[in-house]
């Protein structure tokens, strides 16, 4: 059965940092694509970033581009969104994807905010 739990999201002041975690089971990690995802509210969901099996292929969003990094470990079947100079636009509900699964994380709140 395929798991995807999020952590490390909280509150933050405009300008700093958080990592997310997403951790896996289920399935072999290594093997598969993985996003992340975000919902703020009254808006639609957004993708905002995407990394290839082995963590060799990156893409963003152009609202986070330059701010956020995302990267695994397939060692510890773990996928990390981190996230640098926050804005208050960066606030929402971030959810990691499985697109091979179509599984969803139960997601994690970010709220950045003075």
């Amino acid at each position: 059965q395929v798991q995807l739990v999020e952590s490390g999201g909280g509150l933050v002041q405009p300008g700093g940092s958080l990592r997310l975690s997403c951790v896996t089971s289920g399935f072999t990690f290594s093997t598969y694509a993985m996003r992340w995802y975000r919902q703020a509210p009254r808006k639609e969901r957004e993708l905002v970033a995407s990394i290839g099996g082995a963590g060799d292929k990156t893409s963003y969003s152009d609202s986070v581009k330059g701010r956020f990094i995302i990267s695994r470990d397939n060692a510890k079947n773990t996928l990390y969104l981190q996230m640098n100079n926050l804005k208050p636009e960066d606030t929402a509900v971030y959810m990691c994807y499985l697109p091979a699964y179509l599984n969803w994380g139960q997601g994690t709140q970010v709220t950045v905010s003075s």
